[in-house]
């Protein structure tokens, strides 16, 4: 019986979504009938939005799926490590997870908890149990645990891949794959985001207990002493023990605003950011009206008694291009280089800034 029209679209448009793409000489052999004929259906299906064509090509619009990892006889299966309960790390885990899923890999989350060395623990435990890859966001509250992972995590002998974590130049975990938000972008846009609204004289209110809030200080420091417009700066620690040390004695933010006459602050990160904003209502100091906020992270910043203006690092993407590369070592050989991936975050602009009223 000769095959319909119908039927012969669909089964153009299966090929066309397995494949990505086709060429329209292609479909035509395997479909055994003319290139013409197979022009008007490809031309039927594009008015109808079912696929986009090109120059003697044919492409989907449907995201092709990866193709799935080896199962068993490759190994066991991928483990993700985070530290736990960390809302920022979670939605980096959250868009890992679901890239390996939809590559039908195996997936195994162990929590690492706030504990020297955990994470080696668990990472070495599982690869004796026969994982096959790992993606780790170490915790690395100070610079000296970030050198105790270096060497072990870096002689790992399955693909690791670092997420939102940027190894120290020279380090041996340099040469491993890791993605990571630009973290000195994101403090550009934020105080590019004050000057903009008139703002001179601007305070970073941050942590120090993290690589985020490390790479958060040093680009701030590096950023406004380049910017001639800005009349004063300051970093000051977000919280009682938000540093690498305890503190015995914190300056409450509305005196380091008064000593400087700042009326923008950058701060880090979102629930410091909230707690701190009712610490200057509190001393008399009103958001937006006193001073603009920009908090950075972008996880409960919209929750704000007054929403806060934050920076929000591209925190699911991170998590999919870690797993899409990892996927990349596991489906062949690691001939290629390693790679190092920087995402841009990108600035919400909410009710806790405005023009600066003279």
């Amino acid at each position: 019986m000769r095959e319909s029209g119908d039927d012969r679209r669909r089964r153009i448009l299966a090929v066309v979504e397995a494949r990505g793409e086709a060429r329209v000489t292609e479909l035509a052999a395997e479909l055994a009938v003319s290139v013409i004929t197979v022009r008007r259906d490809v031309e039927e299906l594009a008015r109808a939005g079912r696929l986009r064509r090109g120059h003697g090509v044919v492409r989907s619009l449907v995201p092709r799926r990866p193709e799935p990892v080896a199962a068993a006889a490759d190994g066991g299966p991928v483990v993700l490590v985070v530290p736990e309960r960390h809302a920022y790390l979670t939605e980096v885990l959250h868009g890992a997870r679901a890239a390996l899923e939809a590559a039908d890999v195996r997936v195994v989350l162990h929590p690492a908890p706030q504990v020297a060395g955990a994470e080696r623990t668990i990472v070495e435990r599982l690869l004796a149990d026969d994982a096959r890859g790992v993606l780790i966001a170490p915790r690395w509250r100070t610079v000296g645990t970030e050198d105790a992972d270096d060497g072990w995590l870096a002689a790992a002998d399955v693909p690791v891949v670092l997420m939102e974590r940027r190894p120290r130049p020279g380090s041996a975990l340099h040469a491993r794959d890791s993605v990571c938000t630009d973290h000195w972008y994101g403090v550009h846009l934020a105080v590019t985001h004050l000057l903009a609204l008139g703002h001179r004289r601007i305070v970073l209110a941050a942590r120090d207990d993290s690589p985020t809030a490390r790479a958060l200080r040093a680009a701030f420091g590096d950023i406004c002493a380049g910017r001639p417009e800005i009349e004063d700066w300051t970093v000051v620690l977000s919280a009682p023990g938000a540093g690498q040390e305890p503190v015995a004695h914190l300056e409450p933010l509305a005196g380091v605003l008064r000593e400087h006459a700042a009326t923008g602050v950058v701060m880090h990160g979102d629930v410091d950011a909230l707690m701190l904003v009712q610490q200057l209502a509190d001393a008399g100091i009103t958001v937006p009206g006193d001073c603009s906020v920009v908090a950075y992270d972008d996880v409960v910043a919209a929750l704000g008694s007054t929403p806060l203006t934050a920076i929000a690092p591209p925190k699911a993407e991170v998590g999919r291009l870690a797993a899409e590369l990892l996927l990349e070592r596991l489906r062949g050989p690691a001939v290629r280089p390693p790679r190092r991936i920087a995402v841009l975050p990108e600035l919400k602009v909410r009710g806790s800034t405005r023009p600066l009223i003279d």
